[in-house]
C-alpha cells in the first residue's frame, strides 16, 4: 500500500515562496536520475551494505526462513551532483554572518525541495518496491531515503542477496551475505541499503570499573612474595569521589550561568533511545536528592516520534536514565525529552526516532544527544552515509547534534573486549561533519596526589564536594596508559612503561579497551577487509572546513574526533558519576541512603548529554538554535590557543587556570590501550599484550595529549560560563570583516 502522506501541494507552494525570498536559495534545476527503461535483468551491485563478519564462511549457519520479517529497511537515495554542491554551499553559509542564509533554518519540506531527488524519481522507486511486494512505510519530506518492510524472500528476490543466520562471538545474528543489487536503471538514484542485518550499536556507558584506585589507600596490597595481590576496595572515611550534579556544576563553572538567569528555561533537550525508562521516579528522585528541583521549570517527557513502535523497557534502560538525568544536571530548567523507538532487525530505534523528529516535527528540537555508536568499518559505508545525511538535515533545520565519541580508545571495533584486535577505528555515528563528537576525561588529582586540594567531605545536603575546576587527563582504564603504568610501577611516563605494565602479573587486571575514544576517520566509505580492518578500499570522511586553525589538528585530510571532552570516567582513578537507576534486574540499585550506595557509571554517553545541556544554555542566552556548533567551538579554540597553545588555559594548572578560559587544554596522559592482533598493535617480542596507538611510539603517538587539539580529548573541556558569554564574540568579529 502506497504511503499516504506524499508531497502535498501546499508544501510545494511554501518551498517555492521561500526560494523567492532567499537570495542564495536558488537551487540548480534537478536532473532526472532515472532515465533508462527498467530492465530487471541488467543489475548493478551496491557496495558498503554487507557486514564484514557476514563474508566469513566460518560464521555462516545457513539461510533464514523465507517469511522472516524485515521491518524498516532503508534505502539511501543519491542526490544529483548539482544539489550536493548546493547543499555544501548552504551548509557553509549557515555559519557565515555575511550570508543572507546565516541561521536561515529550513523545514524538512524545504530541505527536500532544495536538496532531495526529484519526486518523479521517488515515485518510480516506490512503485518498484510495491511491485515486489514490499510495504513502503515512509517517504520522508527530505527525500533522502525510503523506508520499507517485507520478508527475507522478498529481499532476496528484489535485491539478489540471501539473508543468513550467523554465529559471531557466541551470538546469533542475521545478515545479508553479499552486496545487494538493483536494476541498472535505478542505480543513479540509489546510494545503497543502509542495513540488512541485526548487528545493532552499543551504548557508550560503562559501569564502575573493577580495577580501580582508592585515592587514600592506593591500588593494591602486596603478598608475602612481593607480587601484587588482591585489589583493595574503597576503605577511607571519605570514600570514592563520586561526581554529583553539584560537583559537575562547580567543576565546569555552570553556576554563574544559572545565577544570570539561564538554566534552560523554555528549552528542550532530546535524548535518543530504543528503550523506555524503567520508571520516571528515578529522574524525580535524582533531581530531588541533588537539589535540582529548585529549578521548577524542568520536566521529563517520553515520546515515540511519528507514532513509531514503543520499545517498552529493555536491557538498555540504564542508558536512557543516565542520559536524561545528566542532561537535566547541566540544564536543570530544560524539558528533557526521551525520544524512543523500537529497533527492528535492520534499523536502530534511535535512528528511527531521529529521522522522525527532523522530518515530521516543525520545528524539530534544537538540541539532540545520541549516546550509541558502532565503528565505521562494521557499520558500513551506506549506514555511515545515512547517519551523516540525517545529521546534515538536522543541522539545516538548526539542530545541534551531540554524539558520544566512544569508550574504546582508538579501537571502536573492539567494544567491551579485554584488548584491541581490529586496529584503529572510530564510531561512524560520531565521525560525520555534522555532529559534535564528545570525548571523555578523568580528573588528574589522584595521579598528582592533590585530592585534598579539590574535594571536601560531602556534608552538603545535596552531596556536592568539589571545590573548583580540577585538572583533567584523558579517561583511560587500560594498562597501556602511561599514567597508570607510572603510578603503579614508579616508571617514567613512556609508552614502554605501559607495554611493560600490561605484561606484568598485576597489570593484566587492567587489560581492557575501556578508554575515551578518538582518532581519525578511516572507513566512512569504501569496503574493509573481511575481518573488519580499516584497509581494503576504506576512506575517511574528508576534513570539514571548520576543523582548522587550532594548534595540534593533524594534517591528515580527514575528520578527526573528538571535538570537545568532559569528565567520563567510571572510577579507575576514584571518580565516577552517580546515577539513580532502580531497575535491579538490569543491574540497578535502590536509590536510597547515601549516593555512594546507588549505581555508578562513566562513559562518553554521560559527557554527550552534559555537553548538549551546556549548548542549551548557549541557545537560551543567545536567543535561538545554533545548528552545528563546531564552527564556533573551533573559532573560539583558535582564538584561545593560537598556534602555540595557551599557558594560562593548560588543564594541569587545575584551580590556578585562567578565569577567562573557554576551553581547558588537556596536555597530560593518553588513550593508549592494550592490544593483540595484526594491525596497528605495537608489541615487544614475546609479549602477551601490545599497545594500540594512533602512531608508532617513535613518532610520538597522536592520541596522546598535546598542545591545542589532540586525538585524546579534542580541543579540551569547557568552562560553561565563558562559553556562553563568549559565543557571539567570534561571529561578531567575522561579521565586521
Amino acid at each position: 500500500m502506497r504511503h499516504a502522506a506524499f508531497f502535498p501541494h501546499s508544501v510545494v507552494l511554501a518551498a517555492t515562496c521561500f526560494a523567492t525570498l532567499t537570495a542564495t536559495a536558488a537551487t540548480p534545476s534537478k536532473p532526472a536520475l532515472i532515465t533508462q527503461r527498467l530492465d530487471e535483468t541488467r543489475l548493478v551491485r551496491l557496495t558498503g551494505s554487507t557486514r564484514p563478519a557476514a563474508l566469513d564462511p566460518r560464521n555462516d549457519l545457513g539461510e533464514v526462513g523465507s517469511e522472516l520479517r524485515l521491518d524498516h529497511v532503508q534505502i539511501l537515495l543519491q542526490r544529483p551532483s548539482p544539489q550536493q554542491a548546493a547543499l555544501k554551499n548552504f551548509e557553509e553559509s549557515l555559519n557565515d554572518p555575511n550570508s543572507v542564509d546565516y541561521h536561515h533554518w529550513l523545514s524538512a519540506a524545504e530541505f527536500g525541495d532544495r536538496f532531495g531527488i526529484s519526486t518523479a524519481d521517488v515515485e518510480q522507486l516506490v512503485s518498484w518496491l510495491e511491485n515486489h511486494g514490499f510495504t513502503v512505510d515512509a517517504v520522508p519530506a527530505s527525500r533522502g531515503y525510503l523506508d520499507f518492510s517485507g520478508t527475507a524472500s522478498q529481499v532476496s528476490e528484489a535485491f539478489h542477496t540471501e539473508i543468513h543466520y550467523l554465529q559471531v562471538n557466541g551470538e546469533k545474528h542475521i545478515s545479508n551475505t553479499s552486496d545487494p543489487s538493483v536494476p541498472e536503471a535505478f542505480a543513479p538514484a540509489i546510494r545503497g541499503i543502509a542495513s540488512l542485518n541485526d548487528f545493532g550499536p552499543h551504548p557508550m556507558s560503562k559501569r564502575i570499573a573493577k580495577a580501580r584506585i582508592d585515592p587514600d589507600t592506593g591500588p593494591a596490597v602486596t603478598t608475602s612474595d612481593g607480587s601484587f595481590g588482591v585489589q583493595v576496595e574503597y576503605t577511607s572515611s571519605q570514600g570514592p569521589q563520586l561526581v554529583t550534579p553539584g560537583d559537575l556544576q562547580t567543576i565546569y563553572n555552570m553556576n554563574p550561568v544559572y545565577a544570570a538567569g539561564y538554566s534552560g528555561q523554555g528549552q528542550t533537550i532530546v535524548v535518543l533511545e530504543d528503550t523506555d525508562l524503567y520508571t520516571t521516579k528515578d529522574w524525580n528522585t535524582f533531581r530531588s536528592v541533588f537539589g535540582l528541583t529548585k529549578y521548577s521549570e524542568g520536566k521529563l517527557v517520553t515520546v515515540h516520534p511519528g507514532n513509531c513502535t514503543d520499545p517498552d523497557v529493555n536491557g538498555w534502560d540504564s542508558e536512557a536514565i543516565l542520559d536524561a538525568e545528566y542532561a537535566s544536571a547541566a540544564a536543570p530548567s530544560a524539558t528533557i525529552e526521551v525520544a524512543s523507538c523500537a529497533s527492528t532487525r535492520t534499523t536502530f530505534g534511535g535512528l528511527l526516532a531521529l529521522e522522525k523528529l527532523v522530518d515530521s516535527k516543525t520545528p524539530p528540537p534544537a538540541v539532540i544527544s545520541m549516546s550509541y555508536g558502532e565503528c565505521e568499518s562494521f557499520n558500513g559505508s551506506v549506514a555511515n552515509a545515512l547517519f551523516a545525511e540525517t545529521y546534515a538535515q538536522a543541522v539545516a533545520e538548526g539542530v545541534s547534534v551531540f554524539v558520544s565519541a566512544g569508550d574504546e580508545g582508538a579501537a571502536s571495533c573492539d567494544a567491551d573486549e579485554d584488548y584491541a584486535y581490529h586496529g584503529l577505528g572510530v564510531s561512524g555515528y560520531a565521525s560525520t561533519p555534522y555532529n559534535v563528537a564528545v570525548g571523555g576525561t578523568d580528573f588528574g588529582d589522584t595521579f598528582a596526589g592533590t585530592n585534598a586540594n579539590y574535594w571536601s567531605n560531602r556534608n552538603s545536603p545535596t552531596y556536592e564536594s568539589a571545590k573548583s575546576y580540577i585538572d583533567e587527563i584523558p579517561w583511560n582504564n587500560s594498562c597501556a596508559s602511561s599514567l597508570l603504568a607510572s603510578y603503579m610501577t614508579d616508571a617514567s611516563l613512556t609508552a614502554v612503561a605501559g607495554d611493560n605494565f600490561c605484561n606484568s602479573a598485576f597489570g593484566e587486571s587492567y587489560a581492557t579497551v575501556t578508554a575515551a575514544s578518538g582518532g581519525a576517520s578511516g572507513c566512512a566509505s569504501g569496503t574493509p577487509s573481511i575481518e573488519g580492518y580499516v584497509d581494503g578500499t576504506c576512506k575517511g570522511t574528508p576534513k570539514p572546513s571548520w576543523q582548522t586553525g587550532v594548534a595540534g589538528i593533524p594534517a591528515d585530510k580527514v575528520r578527526d574526533i573528538p571535538d570537545v571532552s568532559l569528565f567520563a570516567s567510571n572510577g579507575v582513578w576514584g571518580h565516577y558519576y552517580v546515577v539513580c537507576f532502580s531497575d535491579v534486574k538490569n543491574g540497578g540499585a535502590p536509590c536510597t541512603g547515601k549516593p555512594e550506595n546507588w549505581t555508578g557509571f562513566g562513559g562518553t554517553s554521560v559527557s554527550a548529554p552534559i555537553m548538549a545541556g551546556i549548548q542549551t544554555l548557549v541557545n537560551q542566552k543567545d536567543g535561538g538554535r545554533q545548528g552545528n556548533p563546531n564552527p564556533i567551538y573551533y573559532k573560539l579554540a583558535a582564538k584561545e590557543y593560537g598556534t602555540k597553545g595557551s599557558s594560562i588555559c593548560n588543564s594541569t594548572l587545575g584551580n590556578k587556570a585562567g578565569k577567562e578560559c573557554v576551553f581547558y587544554d588537556i596536555t597530560q596522559g593518553d588513550t593508549d590501550i592494550d592490544c593483540q592482533g595484526k594491525q596497528d598493535c605495537y608489541a615487544q617480542p614475546g609479549a602477551t599484550y601490545g599497545v594500540l596507538s594512533t602512531a608508532d611510539f617513535s613518532l610520538q603517538a597522536a592520541n596522546r595529549t598535546g598542545i591545542g587539539y589532540d586525538l585524546a580529548t579534542g580541543i579540551g573541556s569547557v568552562n560553561a560560563y565563558n562559553l556562553v558569554y563568549n559565543w557571539k564574540t567570534v561571529t561578531a568579529k567575522v561579521a565586521e570583516k
